[in-house]
C-alpha cells in the first residue's frame, strides 16, 4: 500500500500513538511535504524525525486552513479537546476529514467543539501500531462521505488491521478491549514472572520465561487458523501440570470473571470521559 493524498494531513498530537501513525504514514509513502505537525511539546525523537524529513512543525491555523487540508487526524489526551478543538475551527470545511483517536470522545463531541458541518471519523488504535501490529476500530458519522471513509481506511492501515463499526456505542467497548488490552497482556507478563520468582527462579530468569513465553504464543496464535480454545486445549494434557494450572484459573472467581470486572471499568471510564 502506497499512501498517496491530493491535499495535505494535520497531525494534531504527536505523542506515543500519533508519532507511531506518522512513522506508518511515512513509510507507506507519504510524502513529509504533505504533512503538517502541531504540537507544543515534541519529544527528542518527533523533533528528529520531523526536522529530517523536512516536515512543517506547528505553522499558524491560517496557513493550514490555507492549503485545505484533507484530513486532520486529533491525537491530543481526551482532557485537552476541550482546549486543542475550538482553536481548529478554521479547519472545517466538507472536504477536510476529522479523525479522533482520543478515548472516550464521541461523535457528538466533536460536533460539539467544531461545529455541526464537522465531518468526522471516531477511531480507537492500540499501542502495536508502533510496530505496524495495531489494531483500529473507526465509526464515521453522517457527514463522512466514502470517499472519506476510504482514506480514513488507508491511513489507519499503516499501522495495522481496521475495521468499522455503524453504531458509535461499540467504541467504548473496543476501547476497552484492544485500545486498553496491551495493558493487560503486559501485566500479566509481569504477574507471571513474578509467580516464577516466587518458585525459586532468578528475576532476569523469570521475566524471559515470562516474555517470550507470552510473545511466542502470541504469534502462534497469530499465524494459526485454529481457535484460541483449541490452542489452549493442545497444551493441555488431562491430569497434568497446564491442566493443574488451569483448574486455577478458570475456576470460580478466576481469569474469565476478573478480565469482564476490569474491561466493565475500562469502558465505564471510557464513557465518563465522553461526557
Amino acid at each position: 500500500m502506497t499512501l498517496s493524498l491530493e491535499r495535505p494531513l494535520v497531525l494534531v498530537g504527536a505523542g506515543k500513538m500519533g508519532g507511531a501513525l506518522l512513522s506508518g504514514w511515512l513509510e507507506h509513502g507519504l510524502s513529509p511535504s504533505q504533512v503538517f505537525v502541531l504540537e507544543p511539546t515534541p519529544a527528542s525523537e518527533i523533533e528528529q524525525l520531523v526536522a529530517a524529513r523536512n516536515i512543517t512543525l506547528n505553522a499558524s491555523v491560517r496557513d493550514i486552513a490555507a492549503a485545505r487540508p484533507a484530513v486532520v487526524l486529533i491525537a491530543v489526551k481526551p482532557q485537552a479537546m476541550g482546549e486543542v478543538l475550538p482553536a481548529l475551527s478554521l479547519l472545517v470545511h466538507p472536504e477536510t476529514l476529522f479523525i479522533s483517536i482520543a478515548a472516550g470522545t464521541g461523535l457528538h463531541r466533536l460536533k460539539e467543539l467544531l461545529g455541526a458541518e464537522v465531518h468526522a471519523v471516531r477511531a480507537m488504535p492500540n499501542t502495536p501500531a508502533a510496530i505496524g501490529r495495531g489494531i483500529t476500530i473507526a465509526c464515521a458519522n453522517e457527514r463522512a462521505t466514502p470517499a472519506q471513509r476510504e482514506m480514513a481506511q488507508q491511513l489507519l492501515a499503516a499501522v495495522g488491521e481496521v475495521g468499522w463499526v455503524e453504531s458509535e456505542a461499540h467504541i467504548d467497548a473496543v476501547t476497552a478491549i484492544s485500545g486498553s488490552g496491551p495493558a493487560y497482556v503486559f501485566y500479566m507478563v509481569e504477574c507471571l514472572a513474578a509467580a516464577g520468582e516466587a518458585l525459586g527462579l532468578e528475576p532476569a530468569m523469570a521475566m524471559k520465561l515470562a516474555r517470550e513465553t507470552v510473545s511466542g504464543s502470541g504469534e502462534m496464535l497469530r499465524r494459526s487458523p485454529e481457535a484460541a480454545s483449541q490452542l489452549r486445549a493442545n497444551v493441555t494434557s488431562p491430569g497434568g501440570t497446564t491442566a493443574a494450572a488451569l483448574d486455577v484459573l478458570m475456576g470460580e472467581g478466576g481469569l474469565s470473571p476478573l478480565l469482564r470486572r476490569a474491561a466493565l471499568a475500562a469502558r465505564d471510564r471510557a464513557r465518563a470521559l465522553g461526557k
